[in-house]
């Protein structure tokens, strides 16, 4: 497992940061053969309220669900060229500051490239019932 760096009671951050996800691949590939590793790819993302205080949850959304409520708050969608992953910073309706940090087909193109140059064994989706058509432009 690769994701969850940024988890439902952690810090705001990437779910899955490609330089810890490559981190933990070439760790893996040190003591386990390439072809049993797959790669998990998270599809879906969370919303955190601003300021974080530790043991506030985050609430989970599907990648869909993330652009959309950019697109209706108006925010901009940036990308961490460190984490290579979507993030964005929004107002809600009850004045309070939040950030999104979910997958898009870029993010979800670096893992897949991740893979396949280290040569693992293949993939795995963790949440699959999320419909994201991205992801499957990608595969």
């Amino acid at each position: 497992m690769t994701y969850e760096w940024g988890y439902t009671y952690s810090e705001p951050r990437a779910v899955a940061p490609i330089n810890n996800v490559a981190a933990v691949v070439d760790y893996a590939l040190t003591v386990i053969p390439r072809e049993k590793i797959d790669l998990g790819i998270p599809n879906y993302g969370y919303d955190w309220q601003l300021p974080w205080v530790e043991g506030t949850p985050a609430r989970s959304l599907g990648n869909i669900a993330a652009q959309e409520l950019a697109i209706e708050r108006g925010a901009m969608i940036m990308y961490s060229e460190t984490d290579q992953t979507p993030f964005f910073s929004y107002t809600a309706e009850d004045g309070t500051s939040h950030v999104v940090w979910f997958e898009d087909a870029r993010s979800i193109m670096e893992k897949l490239r991740l893979a396949r140059d280290r040569r693992l064994g293949g993939i795995g989706v963790w949440q699959i019932m999320r419909w994201f058509p991205q992801l499957w432009l990608q595969t």
